[in-house]
């Protein structure tokens, strides 16, 4: 059988136990298996052994579970409350007053949490309250708060960044460091395009409140002092050297620990609960990372990734036409798969291709990234659409629709990623 009919056997056999509820990370591990005790000489059993015990005692992966541990902690505080009152006085002058919260807000909560799902539901459960009762449109706050909530995974720390880091072996303190440029100036984009839709809808905006002294926004302001505090210890300690990604991160746990005892929020119940919290998610991401694992290992030994190199070399593609054929192809891949599987199932076979064509890796880290922020909003499998709707109670496809702008608006990212590499490269090359 020929290595086309091999690889198209198991893409479909991939796809069929995906679409019939398997575990994705069973899916990955089960597929791997049969490819490899089919079609290589390689012993199935040995190889799942080593290969999942090697993912599972990655040191470098310890700092996904801290830094999940830490946003559920955070998750469960005062903080949304806080940001919220120090943010609002210095927003409400601007076009769009108070739906800038949600774009900066998701960037503040961000840089502490990793997670977009976490980023956008904390901020939700804080802003559309707020944002009803004061009158603002429902479709462009809903789907302001989708978009920047995918900022979760582009600015550091990120749980996205930590799994291509390990999958890549590249520097994980490196690609957090890439992040912040492009996190900064897609959000950037998402207030311009508010300030702009703000402009061409006055009538939609609520007048402003009572106008507050400068005196008054720095009183307000104090309420940011635990998260800015927080912040600079976790990418403080990283940038300055002090600490590896895995060491800030358990940085991050102790200080979300002692954010939560001052505002009074820590107590049994909450500990428990975040720990508990944390421990699920990262089992389902671990199993993920090993299925996926496994199953590059058997794609190397079927020979996979050697064939797709030589086919993608076939079609002549100048390295700007592979970066738009990689991010359709993360899109589509995004309509059916969450981002970390997305990450740790193409990474073994896109690589060898992307190195071939000369990317820098770091430069591809953040490319990938942002590609599959969009897959967060991209229904069926929209994890922050499926946020929205527990939240709001609204249609998965209207929720979909209101946030298209700023798919768009990450569309336009992508290719001033491509037109100015440096937003991910120059920071990096500091180090």
């Amino acid at each position: 059988m020929s290595e086309v009919a091999i690889t198209t056997m198991l893409i479909v056999l991939l796809f069929l136990l995906l679409g019939s509820g398997v575990w994705i990370g069973l899916t990955l591990g089960g597929v791997a298996w049969i490819g490899m005790q089919l079609f290589s000489s390689r012993p199935a059993g040995d190889a799942m052994a080593v290969t999942v015990w090697g993912s599972a005692s990655s040191w470098t992966l310890t700092a996904l579970p801290l830094f999940i541990w830490m946003g559920e902690i955070l998750f469960r505080t005062k903080l949304s409350e806080s940001m919220f009152r120090g943010l609002a006085p210095w927003v409400s002058r601007l076009p769009g007053r108070l739906l800038h919260t949600n774009v900066i807000g998701c960037t503040i909560f961000a840089a502490v949490s990793g997670s977009s799902a976490a980023t956008c539901a904390t901020i939700g459960k804080m802003t559309l309250p707020e944002l009803d009762r004061r009158g603002y449109p429902e479709d462009i706050t809903i789907g302001s708060l989708a978009g920047a909530g995918t900022l979760g995974l582009l600015i550091p720390p990120s749980i996205i960044m930590i799994v291509y880091g390990v999958t890549a072996d590249v520097s994980i303190a490196r690609l957090f460091v890439a992040g912040i440029i492009p996190g900064v100036v897609l959000a950037s984009l998402f207030s311009g395009y508010l300030a702009v839709w703000a402009v061409l809808n006055k009538k939609r905006i609520p007048v402003p409140g009572e106008r507050m002294t400068f005196a008054q926004k720095l009183s307000e302001s104090r309420h940011l002092i635990p998260v800015v505090v927080l912040i600079a210890a976790v990418l403080g300690s990283i940038y300055t050297g002090i600490a590896t990604a895995t060491e800030a991160a358990a940085v991050g746990v102790v200080g979300a620990l002692v954010l939560s005892a001052v505002q009074g929020s820590l107590n049994w119940a909450t500990f428990r609960d975040s720990l508990l919290g944390a421990t699920r998610l990262y089992c389902m991401i671990a199993l993920i990372l090993a299925g996926a694992a496994f199953l590059t290992l058997s794609m190397g030994y079927i020979g996979l990734p050697r064939h797709l190199a030589e086919f993608v070399g076939s079609l002549g593609l100048s390295p700007f036409m592979l970066m738009v054929a990689l991010a359709i192809f993360y899109i589509v891949l995004g309509c059916f798969l969450d981002g970390i599987s997305m990450v740790v199932l193409t990474m073994g076979v896109i690589l060898p291709t992307v190195q071939a064509a000369g990317f820098d890796l770091i430069w591809f880290g953040i490319f990938v990234v942002i590609v599959v922020e969009m897959a967060q909003i991209t229904p069926p499998v929209g994890f922050n659409l499926f946020v929205l709707q527990g939240m709001t109670g609204k249609e998965i496809t209207w929720i979909a629709r209101v946030t298209m702008p700023f798919f768009f608006l990450m569309c336009g990212m992508v290719l001033l990623l491509w037109f100015v590499p440096q937003m991910a490269t120059w920071m990096p090359s500091k180090m």
